[in-house]
């Protein structure tokens, strides 16, 4: 063979070979476009913290834990805002599912370019969003969605050092808690509706308060009489209870702690009791404080309290939220209360349910 032949031999091989590698190159990318994208799973309340280790030994990691694993308001016995868990990059890739959770907390000191975490962050922001961060040290917080599962939420925090993400951490915890907070609406209202909506209880409330407020089906009726409705779901872990009452507005010294107060403690002595005699309901503000809200709820002004009740004579207590709700179109107040007895359970997500329930009301 000359060289000739030789040479279109080879060229013929070559373009073979390279016909080949771009043939299972796009069947590779044919399979990873057909692999389904898996859904992100994960608790309600539960926040995932990527960071390098010693960042999450040091003093960055105390400030996220001291943040975001602070108590929950109010609860009996102190429970965490927030579930938190902590995965480097390299235990991110060691288990897939451990990328397949809902809520994720990316923390990165973007000074370090040698660490894994800043490298990620860095190719997730964008160029444009590094620039930013780098000019202003104000820039500290991105949002992301769906990066490794559908239904995702990513929130990277960053600086160009330990002092200034601490500093960031600090600052921006209200707004990122409540946006985790606002991330799991979604997975308590497909929890408690699992078994559907009892649309008897809703219409019977409509028809007796003229409110909205959807009810799920294992809530039974408790009460209803002139002006009480009481809604309750028992289960071998709680007893869970939501009270309605329908008051006249007189003046603005009803929407204050005082007149939330009063209403509740009135509710608590003629309504709920135990099976002991002389036993009622009432709040404990002395062991434990209540706290009190000026709020909105469905844009109408409201004065909403939080903190522990328990039973007159009888060994009982529980948190409680309430929520009293002007209406001015009809010169009245719409007063809810939520409340748990739950006995050697954790409290908070029983109450944070309830919470998410009444805060759906409708006028």
């Amino acid at each position: 063979m000359n060289k000739t032949k030789q040479f279109i031999f080879f060229i013929h091989r070559l373009s073979l070979f390279m016909a080949l590698l771009l043939l299972s190159a796009c069947n590779e990318e044919m399979r990873e476009s057909l692999r389904p994208v898996p859904t992100a799973f994960g608790r309600v309340n539960g926040i995932a913290i990527i960071a390098d280790k010693a960042l999450w030994e040091g003093p960055v990691g105390d400030s996220l834990r001291n943040y975001y694993s602070s108590a929950y308001l109010i609860l009996p016995q102190p429970e965490p805002l927030f579930d938190l868990s902590h995965y480097t990059i390299e235990q991110l890739n060691e288990e897939t599912t451990r990328r397949e959770l809902r809520n994720y907390l990316i923390v990165a000191n973007l000074e370090d370019s040698s660490s894994p975490t800043t490298q990620m962050v860095l190719q997730d922001i964008g160029s444009e969003k590094a620039r930013r961060a780098k000019e202003d040290p104000s820039y500290s917080t991105v949002i992301g969605k769906d990066k490794w599962a559908q239904g995702q939420l990513l929130i990277y925090q960053f600086a160009h050092s330990e002092d200034a993400l601490y500093a960031n951490i600090r600052k921006s915890f209200p707004a990122v808690a409540k946006r985790f907070n606002k991330a799991d609406e979604d997975k308590i209202d497909a929890s408690l509706f699992q078994g559907g909506e009892n649309k008897r209880l809703t219409e019977q409330l409509r028809s007796k308060m003229d409110v909205q407020l959807r009810i799920p089906s294992d809530f039974f009726l408790a009460l209803d009489n002139d002006d009480i409705f009481w809604i309750r779901k028992e289960s071998s872990k709680a007893s869970s209870s939501i009270i309605l009452k329908k008051l006249k507005y007189t003046s603005q010294a009803q929407l204050t702690r005082e007149g939330i107060k009063a209403v509740t403690d009135s509710i608590g002595r003629y309504y709920v009791s135990s099976q002991i005699p002389k036993t009622y309901q009432k709040i404990n503000d002395v062991d434990l404080p209540m706290f009190v809200d000026i709020t909105t709820v469905n844009g109408k002004y409201a004065v909403a309290a939080r903190g522990i009740w328990e039973m007159e004579n009888d060994f009982m207590g529980g948190p409680f939220v309430s929520y009293l709700v002007h209406n001015p179109e009809k010169s009245e107040l719409i007063f809810l209360e939520g409340f748990v007895y739950a006995p050697g359970e954790d409290k908070r997500n029983f109450i944070q349910n309830l919470e998410y329930l009444i805060s759906q009301v409708r006028f």
